[in-house]
């Protein structure tokens, strides 16, 4: 019998169990993942038929999940293991009767305090990265906040925003565009819990002085151009922003062209951001004409810097116009503009 018949089209076999491209998939691991768990740490099926795949039990499923979960937040693998057993049985780590599903509590997620702490560098951060990824592939929202919260205080906004949280996205990314739309919920989980964390890290900057009096500064101005929704890059640079002091005034995504022009010449900005994240959204005259907007007292007006950010100015350039590559970038052009007003 061909493996076409002899699977089901939800992952199951004809049998009874999940099979083992399917559990897989769920737990966003590779087979081989899989089959070294079972070979090192005994996680295999409880049910073995010779001459047939390998099926697994909703029993056998909580257990590589839950061993799934704590490798992600860096529990060794052996420890992990250990503590995934116990689903079975808490006292003895085996079934009390074969075929039957236990459905004991979870594990307790360790004390973030207690957690060993993963080390700095490359290749932490890969190790990040995938574990990130594996919890957004099997929707493990707990985790994938636990993780993103962690690489921020451990590695800092930018560094856990370059390095970890924009290569997941595009991984994801890519994942959904080899898929077709079976990826669709990851991607949109992900960027919740990512946009998520970065409200957390952003605090509200205090102007330095009230308005007008000296060494006063006015807050920066955030926006999407008109008809972009692709908001989350720029949710980080405000976020890290935030993080410096830096008054701003972030206004999401599409912005009507009108909205940004009013906003200009009521704040009087230093920095305008405008982020494209596609050519088609990317608009040179809108750029242009909020370069040249002026505000203040005849003999005494002032006009902005317009930073383009994103992808989709890809084009003419703006005659002044910032245009940073990162984050990181970003953020030191903006200095540099402020330390010079």
């Amino acid at each position: 019998m061909s493996e076409g018949k002899y699977r089901e089209r939800d992952g199951r076999s004809a049998g009874g169990g999940v099979t083992t491209g399917e559990l897989a998939r769920r737990l966003g691991v590779s087979p081989t993942t899989l089959r070294t768990w079972d070979r090192r740490y005994g996680l295999g099926p409880a049910r073995r038929d010779p001459g047939h795949h390998r099926r697994w039990s909703e029993a056998d499923i909580a257990v590589l999940a839950e061993m799934s979960r704590l490798t992600s937040a860096g529990v060794p693998p052996a420890e992990a293991a250990g503590e995934a057993l116990k689903l079975l049985d808490p006292a003895t780590g085996a079934e009390s009767a074969p075929g039957s599903v236990i459905r004991t509590a979870p594990v307790p997620r360790p004390r973030r305090s207690a957690r060993p702490v993963p080390p700095h560098g490359p290749d932490a951060l890969v190790r990040r990265r995938k574990g990130l990824s594996r919890a957004a592939v099997r929707l493990d929202a707990p985790t994938m906040q636990e993780l993103l919260a962690d690489v921020v205080e451990s590695e800092g906004l930018v560094t856990a925003w370059q390095e970890v949280m924009v290569p997941t996205l595009h991984a994801v990314g890519r994942k959904w565009e080899e898929a077709g739309d079976r990826y669709v919920e990851v991607e949109h989980l992900l960027s919740w819990h990512i946009s998520r964390t970065l409200h957390r890290c952003a605090t509200e900057a205090e102007d330095p002085a009230p308005s007008g009096a000296p060494g006063a500064q006015a807050p920066l101005v955030l926006a999407c151009v008109p008809g972009e929704q692709h908001c989350l890059p720029l949710e980080a640079l405000s976020a890290a922003l935030g993080e410096l002091g830096v008054p701003q005034r972030m206004f999401g995504a599409a912005v009507p062209v009108e909205a940004v022009s009013a906003a200009v010449r009521r704040t009087g900005p230093p920095v305008v951001v405008l982020w494209a994240q596609a050519r088609s959204t990317a608009s040179v005259p809108l750029a242009r004409h909020i370069a040249d907007t002026r505000w203040g007292v005849r003999g005494a007006r002032g006009r902005p810097v317009v930073m383009l950010a994103g992808p989709g100015w890809a084009g003419p350039a703006v005659r002044g116009a910032l245009r940073p590559g990162s984050l990181r970038e970003a953020l030191s052009q903006i200095g540099r503009v402020r330390a010079s007003a």
